[in-house]
């Protein structure tokens, strides 16, 4: 094997910190460990992580292009607010993906297809048994992309994908809100879906992700009602 040059180690790992810092940065924002409209200080995340700031600084371009961070005329950088103001937006995207996805899965999925949609399921049943909400956001979002995956429609994954990231954070804001606790049913409910999938019956499975997905859209109208009859600032 060749020894790699100086510049050509230099840059991996310049890379590797760049990605480093996004995926923890990420995770904090989706998490809402760093709470929408926060500021994200070039600086204290050059020492925090023990880097300079170029590394930061390509994280942060990254989180931007995602919509998660936002970089103000002065040029500071925060993480992106919640637009509740156009909530109906996404809740409407959300469950025509939901629906939609689950429908292909139906149609066009492969047998083999469905190990790993019952082992996103299996995660998420011990998350909600642990009653751990950060695991049940995250092995509910896993189940439902491995769904998408297997509808074979790669713009409609892609899509879906950025959808249940940002739904991240409002599924977060749900189970802060309650104790972080989440009914069995909903366990139940995604038992259902992999049968129809399964049987491929497109019909029932758009249905009762039409229903999954709305419920959810429904408890977090609730919530956001909640918040502004009480004045909770969210």
């Amino acid at each position: 094997m060749t020894p790699s040059e100086p510049g050509e180690t230099t840059e991996r790992k310049r890379g590797s910190g760049a990605r480093l810092v996004y995926d923890l940065l990420r995770d904090e924002i989706l998490d809402l460990v760093l709470a929408p409209g926060s500021a994200v200080d070039e600086v204290e995340l050059a020492e925090r992580f023990g880097m300079s700031r170029t590394p930061i600084r390509e994280a942060l371009v990254r989180l931007a292009g995602e919509g998660l961070v936002v970089t103000l005329p002065n040029r500071s950088t925060l993480v992106a607010p919640i637009d509740f103001l156009n909530m109906h937006a996404f809740f409407e995207a959300m469950v025509l993906m939901y629906r939609v996805t689950t429908q292909l899965a139906a149609r066009d999925h492969r047998p083999e297809d469905l190990e790993p949609i019952r082992a996103h399921q299996a995660a998420f049943s011990t998350a909600v048994e642990a009653q751990d909400a950060l695991a049940m956001i995250a092995t509910n979002a896993a189940f439902h992309l491995a769904i998408a995956e297997a509808g074979r429609n790669a713009y409609f994954t892609s899509f879906f994908k950025r959808l249940l990231d940002e739904g991240r954070r409002i599924l977060r804001l749900y189970y802060q809100s309650y104790s972080d606790r989440l009914p069995r049913r909903f366990v139940e409910e995604h038992d259902e879906i992999i049968a129809t999938i399964a049987a491929r019956d497109e019909v029932r499975a758009e249905a009762l992700a039409r229903e999954h997905a709305e419920q959810i859209v429904r408890q977090v109208t609730k919530l956001l009602v909640r918040a502004e009859r009480l004045e909770i600032r969210l």
